[in-house]
């Protein structure tokens, strides 16, 4: 069996000797310890951040989940850099009365992704505030499989303030690609089309499908309703036949490249974009 040396990297941190590996595909004993080496240096910086973070020391930005709260004493209340504001300036007997403010948020201060008008308002009492100016615009996403993809779906309904999105085929979700503004909205969630399909009649809302398919029509020059429910599917096989068949109408966005398809979520931000510039009216800020 032949063995091959190969080049030590560019950067020798963490590596004791050059890695060795066998032709028949299996590493060896010497390259097997440089990469349990290599993986230990890379390990030790998270070490040594959260241990310096448990000694107190200061945290960045980005160290804690959003919307998360931090103490009274956090050094970011000292820093001009941080998202958000600091705790409300005087005594509690200062404080504001109205309910809707968040005595918590009061005390250490709101880090919370939102505008300036919502900041130290209560979840609940944001999410009243959305749902009564909510748009006449539901979504509704089938079976998609990228988390992030829902993610990202779910945070451009909360900018447009939709009035719900609806997933079709899966509870569970990562919701991390929300950034928390799922918290905000009304997230609801169907097993079949069949009952979407029924809510949206009841309703009076028109299902509009967005997919490039043969029959579609462009999105750019078609007037969309005012009560509208934009349906979307998965990345892959788009939205299934039964679902497609019951929309009114299916649209697709203007293309000028060589790839055939738009991202799921960039493709609903656009559509929900349209929906704004004909119904939405001026942004309250």
């Amino acid at each position: 069996m032949v063995e091959v040396v190969l080049p030590a990297p560019r950067s020798t941190r963490g590596y004791s000797c050059p890695t060795t590996r066998r032709e028949s595909g299996g590493l060896s004993l010497g390259a097997q310890n440089t990469a349990m080496t290599h993986d230990a240096s890379r390990a030790a910086p998270a070490r040594r951040t959260r241990a310096a973070a448990s000694a107190g020391a200061p945290e960045r930005v980005g160290d804690l989940p959003e919307g998360e709260h931090r103490s009274r004493t956090s050094p970011l209340d000292l820093d001009a850099s941080a998202v958000g504001v600091g705790p409300w300036p005087g005594a509690e007997a200062s404080w504001p009365t109205d309910p809707r403010y968040d005595r918590e948020l009061l005390a250490v201060g709101d880090r919370r992704n939102v505008v300036d008008r919502y900041r130290y308002w209560s979840v609940e009492a944001i999410r009243a505030d959305l749902a009564a100016r909510a748009h006449p615009l539901h979504i509704a996403i089938e079976n998609v499989s990228q988390d992030l993809n829902i993610g990202s779906i779910v945070r451009t309904a909360n900018a447009f303030n939709v009035g719900a999105v609806h997933i079709l085929g899966r509870r569970r979700w990562n919701k991390r690609g929300a950034m928390v503004t799922n918290r905000y909205l009304d997230v609801r969630h169907h097993p079949e089309p069949a009952e979407l399909l029924a809510w949206a009649a009841g309703a009076g809302y028109e299902a509009v499908a967005i997919d490039n398919g043969p029959t579609s029509e462009p999105l750019e020059t078609s007037v969309l309703p005012p009560r509208c429910l934009l349906v979307f599917g998965s990345e892959g096989a788009g939205i299934s036949a039964g679902l497609l068949a019951d929309c009114s109408r299916t649209l697709r966005i203007g293309q000028y490249g060589s790839t055939r398809s738009i991202n799921v979520a960039a493709a609903a931000a656009i559509a929900m974009h349209a929906w704004v510039l004909q119904h939405g009216g001026s942004a309250p800020d």
